[in-house]
């Protein structure tokens, strides 16, 4: 009788046991479910930020964006002012330098014609002032426009005058004061030239030809009128 009291009291002992199990495991559960449920609220709370706060943290990020464009863009400026005074300067080096030689070989002119009254030593210095001259100006990429000869042309001709020619015909350049120059298709200066105006008209023919006009407008006027009569 004894032994079944005992087994009684395991067996009401293990149903304890399972119950309070079964507690504790929904006990975990609602407590799991309840912690995703705070885990959420605070992921929630963390979203929803100040708009005050986000639209300070705005601005300052634009700013920051300004200070920096406005950097790059000064230090652009600077380098590219840099680079135009460095450009200008090499184009004058490079200008002047073919024509040290020239007003050297000028210097040397003077001097022979202060020295004394060497002719030959004179010419043979501004022969070498032409020649070097032309050679700088060549280096430059410049051309001559020697019109001498050719049709007038008022894109790269200057006329100063006009004369009659028995052997230039008319439209033609007779004479050339001074060339032209050119680099490319920029026109640098013009030369100035003296444009032919052909033979020169005596005045018989030109007696001629006004009385030839004139006999020619009185027919017509009779022969208005002729008809009118009529």
């Amino acid at each position: 009788m004894s032994e079944d009291i005992k087994n009684e009291e395991v067996e009401e002992t293990v149903v304890v046991d399972e119950q309070v199990a079964e507690e504790t495991i929904e006990l975990t559960a609602e407590e799991k479910k309840e912690a995703k449920k705070a885990e959420k609220a605070a992921k929630k709370k963390e979203k929803k930020k100040d708009p005050l706060k986000e639209a300070q943290e705005e601005v300052a990020s634009v700013n920051d964006k300004l200070l920096r464009l406005h950097a790059e863009y000064d230090n652009f400026r600077k380098r590219t002012a840099k680079d135009l005074r460095s450009s200008r300067e090499a184009g004058v080096v490079d200008t002047i330098m073919p024509f040290l030689q020239v007003y050297d070989h000028m210097k040397m002119a003077a001097m022979s014609i202060e020295n004394g009254d060497n002719m030959d030593a004179v010419r043979q210095g501004v022969s070498m002032i032409v020649h070097e001259f032309k050679r700088a100006v060549s280096e430059l990429s410049v051309d001559e426009i020697d019109a001498l000869g050719s049709s007038f042309d008022p894109n790269l001709h200057s006329a100063v005058a006009h004369e009659t020619s028995e052997e230039v015909e008319e439209g033609k350049v007779l004479k050339q004061w001074s060339v032209g120059y050119k680099k490319g298709e920029r026109l640098l200066k013009p030369a100035k030239v003296v444009v032919s105006s052909g033979p020169k008209v005596e005045e018989a023919e030109v007696v001629e030809a006004e009385v030839t006009v004139e006999a020619t407008a009185t027919e017509v006027k009779d022969t208005a009128t002729e008809e009118a009569g009529e």
